[in-house]
């Protein structure tokens, strides 16, 4: 499978055109615009990053990173990192190793909400999926990234 780079500001371009209705020929209808009348209500909150992370179990050896090894990790490398909190999913999922094998296993995932001022979250979610990679001998860590309106 060939894999096309995009970047970052190409993915939040399109993003952006599509919201305010420049892709494709897409217009606003005067029956969906608000009338002075009724003020659009906007929802409270304000802009932050989103990051996933995807933590495999599937070991090389055939075993697997165990709920008590994976709550240890996160208890020592997640939380300090986040102390502010974080979510922890769990699921089941397959992707396409280096090999070329469709490696399939239980997965935890990491969602993390942090401002766009927190200036150590880059250096803290790179530091986390490389001790991962080195500790439980895996591939890789997914990242998924996006920005979110958030309100507490």
């Amino acid at each position: 499978m060939t894999r096309m780079a995009i970047s970052r500001r190409t993915v939040v371009a399109a993003a952006a055109a599509a919201v305010l209705g420049l892709g494709g020929g897409v217009a606003a209808s005067a029956a969906s615009t608000p009338s002075p009348a009724t003020p659009a209500v906007q929802s409270p909150g304000e802009l932050w990053k989103r990051t996933e992370l995807f933590f495999g179990t599937g070991k090389p050896d055939g075993t697997e990173v165990t709920d008590p090894e994976f709550a240890a990790f996160a208890e020592r490398e997640i939380t300090p990192a986040f102390p502010d909190g974080f979510t922890r999913l769990d699921g089941t999922g397959q992707w396409r190793g280096g090999t070329g094998a469709i490696v399939r296993e239980h997965t935890h995932v990491i969602v993390l909400l942090y401002p766009f001022t927190d200036r150590d979250a880059e250096r803290e979610i790179e530091g986390l999926r490389a001790d991962y990679k080195k500790q439980f001998r895996q591939e890789s860590v997914l990242r998924s990234d996006s920005v979110e309106k958030v309100s507490f």
